[in-house]
């Protein structure tokens, strides 16, 4: 009899083993570690982060950007800014710092952290810190007492006119400034503008009128972003020509500005069939603000990007047990698993996000579409579906199996944490899980460590006020 196996679906439906998957006597490979010692040494649920695959990240992105300079014959810089949002862990920011990154902060808190990270040695005060997102004055004033302590790199990034005001008042000596431009957003976005940044049509004044010789400030850079991403679509090139040619009449009468901020968004791998041709971007990026810039007869400016999600997404995964699995009606089977969805993975409730879902065992059984269905009480705790297909398929569990198949969520490593709240309140009170670091040693083996247990009951009852 012929078993069509998990493995043979797999091998069958998209190029398999690929970059950080494989299969070793049965079981899953993520990035040459083998899970099922890891789930044998600290058992599931388990969060696990891969700190090398950030520093492959950053030198890919490095590596493509500079290819196509080279290529176009391109004479502006690149330069690697990390948006420490998409993740603020202190191994993250050193693991990115190692690899000579710049770094691109949001909010008050994120200057605290800059100061604590100068205090422990691992910047110094020329390291270009560009400061994005409407500012309250907490933040407007954390910025100014950067520069005023010397830190030479930062460069605020205008949210709206009235924060000139801020760094007027503040900022003792003189400083670089950027501009964010406002975009449009998608047309079938409910607005029609984005609410972050300057109007394209009042740039050109505002620089004349506010920042055209006052000796405080020297505007450096046009900022430029799109929540879609970096995209190969007709909204997007649309946008960045909009903005490319907006630096051009800028640039003309304005000689300090040497950069062009095109953002972050840089796309990562969320199916085993993700396609995305990251060399023809990069280069028709750049071949777009050389064409520009060219035909305008102005230098090419030096282009930063700012990227969260891309350098650190594809470091994280989330590995479950299947308790039980239900079947509910004819066609419904429902494998539950031992903790939150929701929790642990809140942008596939919130935003409908996938991410690549493989078992981590069990490939050589025959497979059966399925629900994964979360702890928690909510109705929402389910993911049925991938980035491929509508649908789950995974390997069917025997009712007296003497292991329970294990599930991976891969590349889950941006965002998550935050907008869960790790270690705070969770939903239905379901623990956070254990969460497992693994690097290199000196000697290039792998080294795995426990960051954190997983979240106790007196932890959460301490936060609800129940203990003293």
């Amino acid at each position: 009899m012929i078993k069509n196996t998990y493995f043979d679906l797999i091998d069958q439906t998209f190029y398999f083993p690929q970059e950080g998957f494989d299969i070793e006597d049965g079981n899953l490979i993520f990035n040459g570690v083998p899970l099922r010692y890891l789930i044998d040494k600290y058992g599931t649920p388990i969060k696990l982060t891969y700190l090398p695959k950030i520093g492959t990240q950053i030198k890919r992105a490095r590596n493509l950007f500079n290819k196509a300079r080279k290529t176009l014959g391109y004479k502006g810089k690149y330069v690697y800014c990390y948006c420490t949002k998409s993740n603020h862990f202190s191994y993250v920011i050193r693991e990115v710092l190692r690899h000579n990154v710049q770094l691109e902060t949001s909010s008050s808190f994120d200057i605290d952290l800059i100061r604590r990270v100068y205090e422990k040695g691992w910047i110094d005060k020329d390291l270009t810190i560009v400061n994005n997102g409407f500012k309250p004055a907490e933040y407007a004033f954390k910025i100014s007492e950067l520069i005023n302590d010397g830190f030479k790199g930062v460069i605020p990034v205008l949210d709206n006119r009235k924060e000139l005001q801020y760094y007027n008042k503040w900022v003792k000596k003189s400083c670089n400034i950027g501009i964010r431009v406002a975009t449009d957003e998608e047309p079938n976005f409910e607005f029609y503008t984005s609410r972050l940044g300057i109007r394209n049509a009042e740039v050109l004044q505002f620089y004349k009128d506010e920042i055209k010789g006052n000796k405080k400030f020297k505007l450096k850079m046009l900022h430029f972003f799109v929540d879609t991403g970096i995209k190969d679509s007709i909204y997007y090139w649309g946008e960045l020509k909009k903005a490319v040619k907006l630096y051009c009449e800028l640039k003309k009468i304005c000689p300090s500005l040497t950069a062009l901020n095109i953002g972050g968004g840089m796309p990562i791998r969320n199916s085993l069939g993700f396609e995305f041709d990251y060399n023809y971007m990069v280069r028709e990026i750049l071949n777009l603000v050389l064409s520009a810039c060219r035909e305008e007869e102005i230098p090419e400016p030096d282009i930063y990007t700012e990227f969260g999600k891309y350098t650190v997404g594809e470091s994280g995964a989330l590995i479950f047990s299947v308790l039980e699995q239900k079947k509910q009606n004819d066609a419904e089977v429902w494998y539950m698993v031992d903790n939150s969805l929701i929790n642990t993975i809140p942008d596939s409730w919130s935003i409908g996000e996938r991410f690549i879902l493989l078992p981590v065992n069990k490939w050589k059984n025959e497979y059966r579409r399925v629900n994964i269905g979360g702890l928690s009480c909510d109705n929402s705790d389910y993911y049925n579906s991938e980035v491929h297909e509508s649908q789950v398929y995974l390997p069917i569990v025997e009712p007296k199996a003497e292991e329970p198949l294990y599930l991976g969520f891969f590349h889950t490593g941006a965002y998550q944490d935050a907008l869960s709240g790790y270690g705070g309140i969770k939903h239905c009170l379901i623990p956070a899980p254990k969460h497992v670091l693994i690097y290199k040693d000196s000697k290039g083996n792998v080294v795995d460590t426990l960051y954190r247990e997983e979240q106790s009951s007196e932890e959460m009852l301490r936060i609800l006020g129940y203990v003293d």
